[in-house]
C-alpha cells in the first residue's frame, strides 16, 4: 500500500508537470505569435509614417525598438536616425550623434539577419555618413567596404533602384575626387579606388530603369554627370526633371 501510494503520488507529481511544461509551450508559442504580430503591426506605421515624411514621429516610434532581434526593424530604425540627422532643424551635435547610432542600429540588423538586402544598403549608407566626421582618410578607407555592401543589396534585390543610383554615387565621387584625395587614396590602398563619370552614368541609368522617376537626387545626378561629359543638352533635360519633381522630403527640398 506504501508503495502503491507513493507510485501515485509520483504519478500525480509527474502529470502534474507535464501539464505545466505542455501549457508553458503553449503560452510560449502564443507569445511568439504575438510578438511576431506586434513587429509587423509596427513596421506597417513604420512605412506608413515613413510614406507620410513624418521623419520624427517615425524616429520616435521606432526608437523604441532598438533592442529589437528583427533585422526589418532595425535597419528602419537606422533609416530614421538618418533622415532625422538630415533635417535643417536638427543641431550639428545630434546630426553626429544621430549618424552613429544609425551606424550602430544597421550594423546589428546585418548581424541579426546578413542575407537581409536593405541591412547591406543601410550599413553602407551610414558607414559613409559617419566618414563625413572622421575627416577625409576614414572616408576614403571605407570607401571599398562600402561599396561592397551595396554590391552585395544589389545581388540580393536586383530591383532596388536606389541601391543601384548609390552605386552610381559612389562612381561619381572618385570620378571627380581631387588629386590631394587620390593621393590620400594610393598611400591607403596598393590599388586605389577608381571610377569614371561614364561609369556613374550607367549605374544612374540603370536605377531609372529599374524604377523610373523614383528619386529626385537620381535625376539631378543624371544631369551633373552629363554636364560632366559635356554633353549639355542631355544635362537640361535630366536637370529639368529634377526641378519639377514634387519635393516630398527635406531631400527633395535641396535637390
Amino acid at each position: 500500500q506504501v508503495l502503491r501510494k507513493s507510485l501515485q503520488r509520483g504519478f500525480a507529481l509527474s502529470a502534474g508537470s507535464f501539464l505545466v511544461y505542455e501549457a508553458h509551450k503553449l503560452i510560449s508559442g502564443f507569445a511568439e505569435v504575438h510578438a511576431s504580430f506586434k513587429v509587423e503591426e509596427v513596421i506597417e506605421q513604420a512605412d506608413y509614417l515613413y510614406g507620410s515624411g513624418e521623419t520624427e514621429k517615425l524616429h520616435r516610434l521606432l526608437v523604441q525598438h532598438k533592442n529589437s532581434d528583427d533585422a526589418e526593424l532595425l535597419w528602419r530604425l537606422a533609416r530614421a536616425s538618418r533622415d532625422l540627422a538630415q533635417l535643417s532643424s536638427t543641431s550639428a551635435e545630434e546630426k553626429r550623434q544621430l549618424a552613429y547610432e544609425a551606424l550602430e542600429y544597421a550594423k546589428k540588423a546585418l548581424e541579426k539577419n546578413e542575407s537581409n538586402f536593405a541591412a547591406h544598403k543601410w550599413y553602407g549608407i551610414c558607414l559613409s555618413d559617419v566618414g563625413d566626421f572622421e575627416g577625409i582618410k576614414t572616408k576614403i578607407g571605407n570607401a571599398i567596404v562600402i561599396k561592397e555592401h551595396f554590391q552585395r543589396a544589389v545581388e540580393l534585390n536586383p530591383k532596388d533602384a536606389t541601391t543601384i543610383h548609390l552605386i552610381g554615387i559612389w562612381c561619381y565621387s572618385f570620378a571627380e575626387m581631387p588629386w590631394y584625395q587620390r593621393k590620400i587614396a594610393a598611400a591607403l590602398f596598393a590599388t586605389p579606388p577608381t571610377s569614371t563619370f561614364q561609369e556613374a552614368l550607367r549605374y544612374f541609368h540603370m536605377a531609372e530603369e529599374a524604377d523610373p522617376n523614383f528619386y529626385s537626387k537620381n535625376l539631378l545626378f543624371l544631369g551633373k554627370t552629363y554636364l560632366k561629359l559635356n554633353n549639355k543638352k542631355m544635362a537640361l533635360l535630366w536637370l529639368s526633371k529634377a526641378k519639377d519633381y514634387p519635393a516630398h522630403t527635406e531631400e527633395d527640398k535641396q535637390v
